[in-house]
């Protein structure tokens, strides 16, 4: 028996386009009948074997009457006849003899002699499904044989009550055979019959479909097992479907216009009912459409990737020249069986592909697709081939086992999975497909699944938002894909899967990486240039060039118009894939123009260019006489039109015998194909008849041209028939622009073969060429010129090209996507075709050809061309020379013995403990790959001292030293060994190389034990902060609370504001506005009772100068833009930046000229800016000013236009300033002398000096509480050398307190100074005042005057 359990539409029928649920009723009905015959008291055993052969016989002749008939039939057809005797055999012997099969699996168990019918029960856990059919008012009956337990009986899983309906069921346990009766059976019996077993192993169940049928009553009667009543039977059961095969198609029919075409095929009807006839209907095309202006039905509607409850459906769009464009498609799927069309998708589809899901696991669909536009709906589309929703998977997942000599068992995978109770999750979820308006996504189920049946739920979550939405919320998914809409335009998803059986819901699968609902592909482009030619009186051949961008296309639609009437119509209904179509059914003598179109998924491209307009008549004359003529060439010499022979040419070249010497003679040619013989040429120029004695040879004939690009072409022709008195040693080539009269030889040496590519020719332009021979005697006579040819290259050239194929060969290659069905590839070298089979082979498949060297040598040098028949005269060439043919070679050789290639060359890495390691990386090893490390020629292995391993996962092959010495010195080689493949490499480590690998071997390990206290793991380096400060850092690593840390400068201690913090790690110093004070050398120290450690780092010489052009940089950036101040000696310049020092390299230019310091411009500084003083300035100090600031890198400069406005504001504040700065200097004031307070004792003499100046001298006035003194014996005033001032008070008393003010003025201005004098009597306690201050000026315009002032 076979090992892989089916269902049984699918081993009874392998085409899965048949109704397999109707087919299935007339075997349940063989199968009842048979049953009903054996149960009889009268059958017995050996009658029912004697029945069996009989029908067997009678299958057998049926079958050979078949075969016999002489008719072809299709092997899978045959194959289903031939079996059909040995399928009916075993299901009778499995009626008597085998057990059925379930879905999980199925046993076989031979039974004795004379025992009937026996249905053995599933093992646990396992289920059987059958079908029964019965007539109304029949007796239905469901058997089954459980053991030690009795059976439960459910209808559509419900629970079946005898008492609910008295007498309709009846139940019955004997022997262990449970029986389920249904009398008066009625349309509403017709459901699934469940019986379900338990004992203390567990539980099985088996179920049976019992489908109740409309009764007939000229039908034979149907003998109940039950009740001895019968009802007839028709004399032919009805069936309610055909099964029609095909045994021979019609192909496709050429003939000739005019003639007859008969088209036939073979069909094979089962069942073959003399009163039922099969009506068989032709079509052409498509039908018109029910609503005028709707479009023609899509076409060729395919169904891929089907599984359990999902399928995609494709088709190709029909062509709407005539009717309005295609807005969308609606697909209709239809069980198989059944006429009942069902629509799949609430809105059109744009494109043409659509994912169905819904199906109904083990059920066939066919499908059908109807096109909206504008006008209406088209009419369906043909049906599409049957697809069974089922899981492909499902039989990978049998296996058989073996009980005992004569069981077997044949169970899923999963039923071994019992153990597992809540599913994993599902894996590698990806989008398979995505369009505009879905996502299909896919997965793999998890391992292990488990024996339950498993569903799967989808969610999807927009990117951003973190939230999940249950796709399939209300419906679970059955096939490990499924097709996700309703999503956000432009909104990126992401989705996982879960997966669920009965006992549970899995953890969610891996999240996809985000998914974008967008079209993949694109309207394709229009197609390019439309060439038109005559083919017959009533057609044309209409040719175009692919359009630009061919994603996925479909093919090409073709429309053409009659000049005048600007009334496009369709020339063909479905898409054509090639660049080519004949165009039949025209009128012959009207004008018609063309145009196409190209056809994808989405949609229909623009139409191409419309072609010129072309006349429909025959481009050929009938052949008189002859009934099959072949390609070739007819000869007409015009001798009183005689012909010179009926016989086609295959050449260009033809010998005219049997002609008279000294006569003239004109000739004709006339071509030939299939269709007839052409119209003749013109008459030739009169050739007279005699012999050639000339000593030079004739002239070359047939010019032709290949591999034509934009400045060069190939040039091709014949030798001379005529060689001259000496054999041809030579060729010239001339050429000339169309139009010129002026020939130019291509070279001035010949050449010696019979092809030349001619280089340095201008694109666009028309050239005619002419080839001249030559011999010892000089050179012939010139060709006929050529036709012009246009020097411009295809769109889309491809050219020949060279490489090895994976086995080493060696190989030119060239793809020619414009090849038509009728196009071959021809290879030449020398432009002469290539037959030598035993150094050459040549490989076509599809559009790709490759020429393949046997046996490369030098030999195979030269040119190598090809050129591809039945298109545009596509062709290319490739020199092979001596650099070429040895990179083929050593690329083959690599390949044939193959090397194993390398990631990594043998390096070496020193590790921290001074260890050093030796490694290589290979880019793959496999588990049987060996290696070995050799040290100056002597094998080491892996020990203490040479530690060698290999990571063949990775490719890494290492060996570790733990002690590096002198003796180390020396040559390191590995060597690698896999399979076929071959490789080493090696490390020379002698001399300087050597010694520096020791040396840092010797560092690494002094470093491992400095690291075993506290210690530096960065050592000082210094940074300029954003504030312009240096900043010293180093890092400190294994510290504890004990360890110091300390900072010194020359030694000695440099003490901070707050001591380092350890536990970050990182020590700093801030040195703020750097100048040459800081230079010196500065450490950090560490030391605690481990060790100690020091970090050294020298401010001075080359590291002041870079930490200044540091802070060049940093000021550079912070620069304010130039401000001016104007002061009494001059304009000033001044740049703000965070710091400045003398010490930065910096320049100011005037008018691009450096400015030098000079007593008229004196640049300096402060911390906080830079200056520029322009002292006294003038005219000439007008113009742009720049200063710039180097980094040593860059300049940072910033300048200012002083010039115009802007200095003749600054020139007038600087005299102004000048000015108020010259009157302060000479304007009246108090130099000194003068307190603020005077306290005095009634009676004494209060004396009041101070000194004054000005320049003329001030005048002086003393006043008192702000009004004049009256000078007396008690006042008086004295004025010394017109600087010195005293007022003295003789004799004090109370009335002389209060405020003395003094007032110095000349012509610039002056200063008022107040004195407050406190008089006190004697006996009085002297007043606490204040100490005396020097007393504040007011200052008093010069156009001031009086007391007020």
């Amino acid at each position: 028996m076979s090992l892989v359990t089916m269902p049984f539409y699918q081993r009874r029928h392998k085409h899965f386009d048949q109704s397999y649920r109707n087919i299935q009723t007339r075997y349940l009905m063989n199968e009842y009948a048979a049953k009903t015959r054996s149960s009889s008291r009268s059958s017995s055993q050996s009658s029912s074997q004697q029945s069996l052969s009989e029908k067997s016989s009678s299958q057998r002749a049926a079958s050979q009457k078949l075969l016999s008939q002489g008719g072809t039939v299709c092997r899978l057809c045959a194959k289903r006849v031939s079996s059909e005797e040995e399928e009916s055999e075993h299901e009778n012997k499995r009626r008597y003899a085998l057990v059925p099969s379930g879905r999980l699996g199925h046993r076989s168990q031979r039974l004795p002699p004379g025992q009937g019918p026996i249905t053995y029960p599933p093992a646990p856990g396992q289920g059987r499904r059958e079908r029964r059919m019965v007539f109304p008012g029949c007796e239905g009956r469901v058997n089954g044989i459980e053991s030690e337990s009795p059976g439960t009986g459910y209808k559509n899983g419900t629970l079946i009550s005898q008492a609910a309906e008295p007498g309709k069921y009846r139940i019955e346990s004997k022997y262990g055979v449970h029986t389920l009766e249904i009398h008066r059976a009625n349309f509403d019996d017709t459901a699934t019959y469940s019986a379900v077993a338990t004992n203390v192993h567990g539980q099985a169940s088996t179920n049976a479909a019992v489908v109740v049928k409309r009764f007939r009553g000229e039908e034979e009667p149907i003998h109940s097992m039950g009740l001895p009543i019968g009802l007839p039977l028709p004399s032919v059961v009805p069936y309610t479907h055909f099964d029609v095969q095909f045994l021979e198609k019609f192909g496709v029919t050429f003939r000739r216009e005019g003639e007859t075409v008969t088209l036939k095929c073979t069909l094979l009807v089962t069942p073959d009912l003399k009163r039922v006839q099969p009506r068989a209907e032709w079509y052409r095309d498509d039908a018109d459409p029910l609503v005028t202006g709707a479009p023609g039905a899509p076409m060729d509607v395919r169904c891929h990737d089907a599984n359990r409850d999902y399928v995609i459906v494709t088709w190709k769009p029909p062509n709407t020249t005539s009717e309005g464009a295609v807005i969308g498609y609606f697909i209709d799927r239809c069980e198989v069986g059944t006429n009942n069309w069902v629509q799949c998708n609430d809105s059109p589809v744009k494109i043409c592909k659509y994912p169905v899901t819904g199906l109904l696991e083990g059920r066939s669909y066919v499908f059908r697709v109807r096109a909206i536009n504008s006008a209406g709906v088209s009419r369906p589309s043909r049906a599409s081939e049957a697809v069974a929703a089922l899981d492909p998977a499902d039989l990978t997942r049998l296996q058989a086992v073996r009980l005992g000599e004569d069981k077997e068992i044949v169970i899923y995978q999963d039923d071994l999975e019992g153990d597992v109770q809540i599913p994993g999750p599902p894996t590698n979820v990806h989008a398979s497909e995505v369009s505009r308006t879905y996502v299909v996504l896919s997965w793999e189920p998890p391992v292990p699944r488990g024996k339950e049946p498993l569903t799967y739920f989808i969610e999807k979550s927009m990117v951003g938002s973190g939230s999940w939405q249950r796709v399939n919320a209300q419906t679970a998914v059955r096939s490990p894909r499924y097709a996700v809409f309703d999503l956000a335009e432009g909104k990126p998803y992401v989705f996982r899967v879960l997966s669920a059986n009965k006992h549970g819901l899995s953890d969610p699968s891996e999240i996809t990486p985000p998914i974008q609902a967008q079209d993949t592909i694109v309207t394709p482009s229009a197609p390019g240039r439309v060439l038109v030619s005559r083919d017959t009186k009533t057609s044309v051949v209409v040719e175009w060039d692919r359009p630009k961008h061919q994603e996925d296309l479909l093919g090409y639609y073709v429309d053409c118009c009659m000049v005048g009437s600007n009334v496009w119509e369709p020339c063909n209904h479905k898409p054509i894939s090639y660049n080519r179509f004949v165009v039949h059914g025209l009128t012959t003598g009207e004008q018609y123009m063309f145009r196409v179109k190209a056809v994808n998924a989405v949609g229909t491209s623009e139409n191409s260019q419309e072609s010129d307009a072309i006349k429909v008549q025959a481009a050929l004359i009938s052949h008189v006489g002859s009934t099959d003529p072949t390609t070739g060439l007819h000869t007409v010499r015009r001798v009183c039109d005689c012909h010179v022979g009926s016989s086609e040419l295959s050449t260009g070249l033809h010998t005219v015998e049997g002609l008279t010497e000294g006569a003239s003679y004109e000739f004709k040619i006339a071509a030939s194909n299939l269709v007839g013989i052409g119209q003749p040429s013109d008459p030739s120029e009169l050739f007279k008849c005699e012999a050639w004695t000339a000593p030079e040879p004739g002239p070359t004939y047939d010019l032709t041209f290949c591999e034509v690009r934009d400045t060069s072409l190939v040039l091709l022709w014949k030798a001379p028939v005529y060689a001259g008195s000496s054999p041809v040693s030579g060729y010239f080539v001339d050429y000339k622009e169309e139009g010129s009269e002026e020939w130019t030889s291509v070279s001035e040496a010949p050449t010696a073969h019979r092809y030349l590519k001619v280089c340095d020719l201008h694109q666009g332009q028309s050239y005619v060429f002419r080839v001249r021979a030559a011999n010892a005697s000089g050179v012939g006579k010139p060709s006929d010129p050529s036709e012009p040819v246009l020097l411009e290259a295809r769109p889309g050239t491809k050219e020949v090209s060279a490489g090895v194929d994976e086995q080493g060969n060696i190989y030119l290659s060239f793809d020619c996507p414009e090849m038509t069905d009728a196009s071959q590839f021809t290879w030449c070298k020398a432009y002469e075709e290539i037959a030598d089979e035993d150094k050459f082979q040549v490989e076509t498949v599809g559009d790709h050809s490759k020429l393949y060297f046997k046996s490369p040598d030098q030999g195979d040098l030269g040119t190598y061309s090809v050129s591809v028949s039945d298109t545009d005269g596509v062709s290319s060439s490739f020199v092979l020379d001596q650099a070429e043919l040895e990179r083929l070679m050593a690329l083959s050789n690599e390949i044939k013995n193959p090397t194993v290639p390398l990631k990594s060359e043998l390096a070496y890495e020193v590790f921290e403990h001074g260890q050093v390691r030796f490694w290589l990386q290979a880019e793959q090893l496999s588990p049987d790959a060996s290696f070995r490390f050799v040290i100056n020629d002597r094998e080491v292995s892996d020990s203490p001292t040479h530690k060698i391993k290999c990571d063949k996962s990775t490719g890494i092959i290492e060996m570790v030293m733990d002690q590096f010495t002198v003796e180390n010195e020396g040559t390191y080689t590995v060597q690698i060994h896999d399979g076929k493949a071959k490789n080493q490499s090696s490390l020379v480590l002698i001399g300087d190389a050597f010694k520096a690998v020791l040396d840092e071997a010797e560092f690494q390990r002094k470093e491992f034990l400095r690291k075993q206290g506290p210690h530096f793991a960065e050592y000082l380096r210094w940074d300029v902060t954003e504030e312009c400060e240096v900043l010293l850092v180093c890092k400190v690593a294994n510290t504890k609370k004990e360890t110091v840390f300390r900072w010194l400068k020359d030694d000695a201690l440099y003490e901070t504001e707050s001591p380092p913090d350890l536990e970050r790690g990182v020590c700093e110093l801030l040195i703020p506005k750097l100048s040459k004070k800081d230079h010196g050398e500065y450490k950090a120290t560490l030391k605690d009772d481990r060790g100690q450690d020091v970090s050294t780092l020298e401010i001075a010489g080359k590291v002041y100068e870079d930490m200044i052009l540091a802070m060049s940089r940093v000021c550079g950036l912070s620069a304010s833009p130039l401000k001016i101040l104007c002061t009494p000696d001059g304009i000033r310049l001044q740049c703000f930046m965070k710091y400045f020092t003398e010490e930065m390299r910096v320049n100011w230019y005037h008018k691009d000229a450096k400015i030098a310091s000079s007593e008229h411009m004196r640049a300096g500084g402060s911390e906080e800016m830079a200056w520029l003083q322009i002292c006294e300035p003038t005219e000439k100090d007008k113009g742009k000013y720049t200063f710039e600031i180097s980094d040593g890198t860059d300049n940072h400069q910033r300048s200012l236009d002083l010039s115009g406005q802007a200095f003749d504001d600054a020139l007038a504040e600087f005299q102004q300033l000048k000015a108020a700065a010259f009157a302060e200097k000479n304007r009246g004031k108090v130099i000194g002398g003068l307190p603020d307070v005077v306290t005095i004792m009634e009676g004494k003499t209060l004396n009041l000096t101070c000194t004054v100046f000005g320049n003329p001298d001030p005048e002086v006035v003393w006043f008192k509480n702000d009004k004049d003194i009256e000078l007396n014996e008690h006042f008086s005033v004295k004025v010394e050398q017109a600087k010195f001032v005293s007022m003295s008070i003789k004799g004090v008393t109370s009335e002389d307190s209060g405020k003395y003010s003094i007032n110095v003025k000349n012509k610039y201005g002056g200063e008022k100074i107040d004195v407050t004098v406190s008089v006190y009597q004697h006996g009085e306690m002297i007043p606490e005042v204040q100490p005396p201050q020097q007393a504040t000026p007011k200052l008093i315009p010069a156009s001031a005057s009086g007391p007020a002032q």
